[in-house]
């Protein structure tokens, strides 16, 4: 498929888990990339696997300077970016009574704050049939228990799609929030082992977590003008998880 044909893409948390199968599945599909993540090691073995149409650039979401040069690497290179997955996001447990303010500063500044960020200085480059997609959750609308944080911040997400659809009306830029639930990550399986990813499985009823790839394969629907009728929505991908 060839759906993404010359179209340039930037995806924020790009070296693992999600970003890192959407950044296999947007080139397959004929895209150009740069992924961006905090980690240059990571970084270097994603851009080997993704080969010649992949770039990275190393630097934080909740850095405005790292931004501003991932977006100057862009437009150096390709001029104008089409596609805009913001999918850089953090969030651990710490249960209500435990709360620290750092906690919600950390989870905040990536997840919201980097969001905004993420989108607002790509703008300029993007016009006429662009994508923004933003990575919600599932907790983002069940909530989460311990997860008091990551849970606003992912309900904080889906709003964010709401209010810049009425923003971006007439630039012909369309943004839509996708929500995955438990994913087989890197992450996931170190934290969770074996049993403990049967269990998150377990929740769905598909029985099962996420392969990383299935969460890919709707974000390129997402970025391509299959999606093309579609604005301020949210497409959960979560096994049924968060709609019963």
């Amino acid at each position: 498929m060839t759906r993404l044909n010359g179209k340039t893409a930037v995806i924020t948390g790009g070296a693992t888990g999600i970003g890192r199968a959407a950044a296999q599945r947007f080139i397959e599909e004929g895209a150009f990339v740069f992924i961006f993540g905090r980690r240059q090691e990571a970084l270097d073995a994603a851009v080997a696997e993704l080969g010649p149409n992949a770039r990275a650039v190393k630097g934080s979401v909740s850095d405005e300077a790292d931004l501003d040069r991932l977006y100057a690497a862009v437009k150096a290179e390709r001029g104008t970016l089409d596609i805009v997955f913001a999918n850089a996001g953090t969030g651990g447990p710490l249960a209500l009574g435990k709360i620290t303010a750092e906690h919600i500063d950390e989870t905040f500044d990536t997840n919201v704050k980097g969001t905004i960020f993420t989108v607002q200085k790509a703008l300029p480059l993007m016009g006429q049939g662009a994508s923004i997609i933003l990575t919600g959750s599932s907790a983002g609308t069940t909530g989460a228990p311990g997860f008091t944080a990551y849970s606003a911040s992912k309900a904080a997400v889906r709003n964010l799609a709401r209010t810049w659809a009425e923003d971006l009306k007439g630039t012909g830029i369309r943004v839509n929030v996708l929500s995955p639930g438990a994913t087989a990550t890197e992450l996931a399986k170190e934290a969770l082992g074996e049993e403990g990813q049967k269990a998150y499985g377990a929740m769905t009823p598909l029985q099962r977590m996420a392969d990383p790839a299935e969460i890919g394969a709707v974000a390129a629907f997402l970025a391509s003008s299959d999606s093309s009728f579609m604005t301020a929505s949210e497409v959960a991908v979560d096994g049924g998880l968060a709609q019963l």
